[in-house]
């Protein structure tokens, strides 16, 4: 029996990691209702909670047979989440307060086929060089940082920022790929 996969996100980044994984044939339904973040949480417990939200609210346009995959990334910084910059000014407060840093990228994984469903987080460090005013402004410029959490993309132009990764460099990306492989397992799919 063929599985039917659907990516519950609009994200292109993601896209290609599935198919750099082999997941060829998938559907695209991002989730559109507005996301919340839930306080109380552990960082694992909220990407977790907001990633198997997503893919419950896909799941009601899908086929019951179909696996669901969803995912939550979100960086903090001393304790504290930052989400995708809202304006230009937010995303060089950002990239100023990351600047010479470690901060945490977490994401959180949601499959859902039927009335099955599992999630998972995975944790990656990372690990910022010094930036001058000057960088800050022409990254910005390019436009890369306004839909990326942190307000930058590891797999583009903000690439160059990174000293060192410990930890799972897809997981910074959006998808940790190893622990998605691990919990396709359980829906029987081995890729």
């Amino acid at each position: 029996m063929k599985t039917d996969f659907v990516l519950a996100s609009g994200s292109p980044r993601r896209s290609e990691l599935l198919t750099m994984i082999g997941i060829k044939d998938f559907t695209i339904v991002p989730d559109t209702t507005a996301e919340e973040t839930p306080a109380g949480l552990s960082p694992e417990q909220t990407v977790c909670k907001i990633a198997l939200q997503k893919a419950l609210n896909v799941s009601r346009s899908c086929s019951s047979a179909d696996i669901i995959i969803a995912a939550d990334t979100l960086v903090y910084l001393d304790g504290s989440p930052l989400g995708k910059p809202k304006s230009e000014a937010e995303a060089a407060f950002m990239l100023r307060s990351l600047s010479g840093r470690r901060h945490t990228v977490y994401t959180g994984v949601a499959l859902r086929r039927r009335d099955e469903s599992i999630t998972g987080a995975e944790r990656t460090e990372v690990f910022f060089r010094e930036l001058s005013e000057k960088e800050i402004i022409k990254y910005i410029g390019t436009g890369e940082p306004m839909d990326k959490a942190g307000a930058y993309g590891a797999q583009g132009r903000g690439a160059v920022f990174i000293e060192r990764i410990e930890g799972d460099f897809f997981n910074v990306m959006g998808l940790p790929l190893c622990r998605l492989s691990m919990m396709l397992k359980s829906f029987d799919v081995f890729i």
